[in-house]
C-alpha cells in the first residue's frame, strides 16, 4: 500500500504536540508514512519562546519514513495554515490525513485512515473520513457509519473532494430555512451560527465551511463505530477549545475493518446525534445559569 502523506499543524503547546506525535509513533504505519509538520509562526512577541521550544522538539522527531518541517515566517492562523497545507499536499499526493496538535490517536488511527482513503478512493459521494466520533449513545450495527457533517479531529481527504472547497461567505445565501434546520441537526447545535460569526469578523474558522460545501452537494463523511481519535485540547489552551469534558471519548483498543455498506446517511446517526447536541447544550445552559448565580452571589456578599 502507498500510505498517504501526514499533515501536523502546530503552533505553540509544546506538550500537547508530544502527546499528539509520541500517541502517532504507536501505529505500525508511521514508520512507512511521510510527515509534513506546519509550524506556525508567533502572532506576537508572547509568543515567541513557546513557539521556539515546539519547533526545536520537532527537530528531534523520529519513527516516521521522512519528515518535513515547515516554518511559517509570517503567523498564518489556525485557519489559513490548514487551507494551505492541506490544499498543497492534495494537490501532489491526490490524498491526506490530518491532524492538530492536541489530538490523541489510538494505535489503529493510521491503519483505518489508509484503508478507507484507499477502500473509497472512487467513491464521489464520500469526501470525508472522520478518525474520532463524538460519544454518542451507541446505535450503530456495523464498524462505520455516514454523516453529512464532518469532524475534524484527525481526518482525511482526497483532491477530488478537497477541490471543490471554498472559503466564501456567500456559501450562505444557498440555505433556506429548512435547510439551516437540517444543517444544525433539527437546530440542536450551532453550525448555522459559526458561519454567521465569520460573515461578522467575529471568528476566522475554516472548519464550518468544509461542512457547508460538503452538506450542499448532498455528500458524505465516514465515521468509525470507535473513536480512534481524542481530542486533549479542551482544557482551556486551544485556539478555538474551552475547558469541557462533553467530548471526551474512549480510544478504540482494535483495529476498525472497512466493510462495505449502503452510502447513504445514517438516520440512526442523525437522531443519535441529535439527541447528543441537544445534551451537551442543556449543559452549557446550566453553566452559565451557575455563573450567573455565582456572580450574583459575590455582589451581594461585598454590599
Amino acid at each position: 500500500m502507498n500510505f498517504s502523506p501526514i499533515a501536523l499543524f502546530v503552533y505553540n503547546r509544546l506538550v500537547h504536540t508530544q502527546k499528539t506525535v509520541e500517541a502517532l509513533k504507536k501505529n505500525s504505519e508511521a514508520q512507512s508514512s511521510v510527515l509534513y509538520i506546519f509550524s506556525d509562526a508567533p502572532k506576537s512577541s508572547i509568543d515567541e519562546n513557546a513557539v521556539s521550544q515546539v519547533r526545536n522538539y520537532l527537530k528531534k522527531i523520529s519513527g516516521f519514513k521522512e519528515i518535513f518541517i515547515i516554518e511559517r515566517n509570517e503567523n498564518y492562523g489556525l485557519a489559513k495554515s490548514i487551507i494551505d497545507g492541506v490544499t498543497d499536499l492534495c494537490n501532489r499526493f491526490g490524498r491526506v490525513i490530518v491532524l492538530e496538535d492536541d489530538l490523541e490517536t489510538s494505535a489503529f488511527f493510521l491503519k483505518f485512515m489508509n484503508d478507507s482513503l484507499e477502500f473509497f478512493k472512487n467513491e464521489n459521494q464520500i469526501m470525508h473520513v472522520s478518525g474520532c466520533r463524538y460519544p454518542v449513545e451507541s446505535f450503530e450495527s456495523t464498524s462505520t457509519f455516514f454523516l453529512t457533517v464532518p469532524l475534524c479531529w484527525g481526518w482525511a481527504t482526497w483532491q477530488r473532494a478537497w477541490c471543490s472547497f471554498d472559503k466564501n461567505i456567500s456559501i450562505m445565501k444557498e440555505f433556506d430555512r429548512q435547510m439551516i434546520s437540517e444543517f444544525d441537526f433539527d437546530d440542536s447545535y450551532g453550525y448555522w451560527s459559526q458561519l454567521e460569526l465569520n460573515k461578522s469578523g467575529k471568528i476566522n474558522s475554516w472548519f464550518v465551511f468544509w461542512y457547508a460545501n460538503i452538506f450542499l452537494q448532498r455528500k458524505l463523511s465516514l465515521f468509525p463505530s470507535k473513536s480512534l481519535v481524542k481530542n486533549i485540547g479542551h482544557d482551556g489552551t486551544g485556539v478555538h477549545c474551552g475547558g469541557t469534558s462533553d467530548y471526551d471519548v474512549v480510544l478504540s483498543l482494535d483495529p476498525i475493518v472497512i466493510t462495505p455498506i449502503p452510502i447513504k446517511l445514517s438516520n440512526d446517526a442523525y437522531l443519535a446525534h441529535v439527541k447528543y447536541f441537544r445534551k451537551i447544550n442543556s449543559h452549557k445552559l446550566i453553566e452559565r445559569i451557575l455563573r450567573k448565580i455565582n456572580v450574583i452571589f459575590r455582589l451581594n456578599s461585598n454590599d
